[in-house]
């Protein structure tokens, strides 16, 4: 199994102080956990992507762009791109810059996008906006592989025999396709051979199971190979502590402001109290034991063979954040990954064919 940790660059009040960061401070903070990511052993880091408060990740290749000049081993992941308001030729010119800029660490994680207010600052619509997700993922795959593509989209002008670069460095890039609640996303994933990221960060774990299942079930439809289906599957949250009653103890004033925000913002919680959230919801809080067995069983209803933490502290301090993430690489990651299979793909960067010389004269 491999690990990633995401962050969607949330831009609020701390849950339990309520003070906030500066935008400096916070960007600050992404770098610096992309950073202990690296130095820990995680597999990949994340940065979401969003157009609407109270998230300031609104520009993802920039971010990784950055992390990609100071880190050397580790992935890099967008959760999500939002292709449904992005134009896929813009979208691509990026990315197959920050491919290069990462020497071919780089992977996608695509989707529509969630928020009301985003989908405005483009307008775009609820009625069109999978068809701009399906019709902007299609373009982006040809650009990626195609050194001219010639294509009458229907959400943006023509193009003929166009020519984009720079070409990337891998050829192809993975692309995950992130799913919350949709069959669209899902049947998009199935229909290509690509995997499926599941957010199964809100809800208990029934219907993001059952969208794994129809995943795997549209996939062999489309007369893939049901070995090679690869699932990935996000976490609510994330605090382990020796002692199970120490995590929780730890944990319930940053679950309980959290539980204040989203009331001021007009939200029913899912999960009313701590013991709830515990219980049911994917967080992973409590013993490496706890934890280890938590995955198992999340794992017999998604088959996952990746899975992310949250990157940012949340309202635990940077010291219990740290010494959380240490105590999951010491104590949990290596039960996991000897328990359950890893994707079937490599995991390191790409190689770049050497340079040939330019001959004088």
């Amino acid at each position: 199994m491999r690990f990633l940790m995401i962050t969607l660059i949330v831009h609020a009040p701390h849950p339990v102080t309520g003070v906030r960061k500066s935008t400096y401070d916070r960007f600050r903070e992404v770098v610096d956990n992309a950073l202990i990511a690296e130095e820990l052993g995680f597999d990949g880091f994340g940065v979401g992507e969003r157009h609407e408060r109270p998230f300031i990740s609104s520009s993802p290749p920039v971010v990784l762009s950055h992390i990609a000049a100071l880190t050397s081993r580790i992935r890099l992941f967008t959760a999500v791109t939002t292709l449904s308001l992005l134009d896929p030729v813009r979208a691509y010119e990026d990315y197959a810059t920050l491919d290069h800029l990462s020497a071919g660490r780089l992977e996608l994680i695509i989707g529509k996008g969630n928020g009301t207010a985003q989908r405005e600052l483009f307008h775009v619509t609820s009625e069109d906006q999978w068809d701009r997700n399906a019709e902007s993922y299609e373009l982006f795959r040809r650009l990626w592989r195609e050194e001219k593509v010639t294509a009458t989209p229907r959400f943006r002008p023509r193009l003929t025999e166009a020519e984009v670069w720079p070409r990337p460095l891998q050829q192809p890039i993975r692309v995950w396709h992130g799913s919350a609640t949709s069959r669209e996303s899902v049947d998009l994933a199935a229909r290509y051979g690509d995997p499926l990221f599941s957010a199964n960060v809100t809800n208990a774990i029934e219907p993001y199971a059952e969208l794994v299942r129809h995943y795997r079930e549209r996939w062999a439809e489309y007369g893939h190979d049901p070995a090679a289906a690869v699932v990935g599957a996000g976490s609510a949250g994330y605090y382990a502590d020796r002692r199970s009653q120490d995590a929780v103890a730890a944990y319930r004033p940053v679950f309980e402001g959290q539980l204040a925000f989203q009331r001021r913002l007009g939200l029913e919680p899912v999960f009313p109290t701590l013991e709830d959230f515990v219980e049911r919801s994917s967080a992973l809080i409590g013993s490496p034991q706890q934890i280890i067995e938590k995955v198992h069983r999340y794992h017999e209803q998604f088959g996952h063979s990746v899975m992310h933490l949250h990157a940012d502290a949340g309202g635990l301090t940077d010291a219990q954040h740290r010494d959380s993430l240490e105590l999951f690489q010491s104590d949990i990651a290596p039960v996991l990954r000897r328990e359950i299979p890893d994707p079937p793909w490599g995991w390191g960067p790409v190689t770049p064919e050497p340079v040939s010389a330019i001959p004088e004269g």
